[in-house]
């Protein structure tokens, strides 16, 4: 493996206040959470979520900012319209994973990515992946049936090694990692880079002191540790994806 698969600290976090700013809609079969003027015909981002799905404030709040740099932003449901709710690691996270399989979840992502290309024909799309759905934004900047140009994940869990080899060098990757994170710990975050070098892959990967997995996404941002590691892996999202789409 890449990463781990996703463990207890998947499930728990904290809310981030805010209001967003796009609409809920059905798209292609799917819940999906829209937001920004940009065309779909030009410069578009598919957010792919942690188990904390698409309703999820946090995310949201990221895919406004998202929008307000330049691009048209959806976060499809993966998750069967069953996301984890409670923030407090409540939850039986051995049963939930075993009602979201990986076949099945990266059928979904394939289908709302080929559906999007066939309706809008974006000049570019992008995939960010936070923990449990990086594993299929890596998939889709495969050099063989990959259906995006870039990817930036975070925190990411159960990504192989085979996934990361399948990029080739073509779609360039920006990985944001935590310190402390028994997820995507020191070894597999350096057998990532290892893989990566080989294959001479476009990559980038920023470790991110103080800070445990999840910090992008559901982090405390009143830490301002974590604050800072969270508005930081998000302004070099925008950062690579907008070198990457001109």
């Amino acid at each position: 493996m890449a990463s781990n698969r996703p463990g207890k600290c998947c499930f728990s976090g904290f809310y981030h206040e805010g209001t967003p700013k796009g609409i809920h809609e059905s798209i292609y079969g799917v819940d999906t959470y829209v937001t920004g003027s940009a065309s779909p015909k030009e410069k578009v981002i598919v957010i792919l979520t942690d188990v904390y799905g698409n309703r999820f404030n946090n995310v949201n709040l990221i895919a406004d900012q998202l929008a307000d740099a330049g691009y048209k932003v959806y976060i499809p449901d993966i998750l069967f319209n069953d996301p984890v709710v409670a923030l407090d690691g409540s939850v039986d996270f051995n049963e939930w994973l075993a009602k979201h399989d990986a076949v099945k979840t990266r059928a979904v992502v394939d289908n709302f990515l080929k559906e999007l290309k066939r309706e809008f024909g974006p000049k570019f799309i992008g995939v960010i992946g936070y923990c449990f759905g990086a594993k299929f934004a890596v998939q889709q900047i495969s050099s063989k049936d990959g259906l995006a140009n870039c990817c930036a994940i975070a925190h990411p869990s159960f990504v192989s090694i085979d996934e990361i080899k399948a990029i080739g060098n073509k779609k360039p990757l920006l990985i944001s990692a935590a310190e402390n994170d028994t997820i995507f710990p020191a070894d597999l975050r350096h057998t990532t880079e290892d893989t990566l070098r080989e294959i001479g892959a476009r990559y980038q990967l920023d470790l991110f002191s103080g800070v445990s997995h999840g910090f992008a996404a559901r982090g405390d941002v009143s830490d301002p540790v974590v604050k800072y590691a969270k508005e930081k892996a998000l302004r070099d999202q925008i950062f690579w994806f907008d070198h990457f789409s001109t």
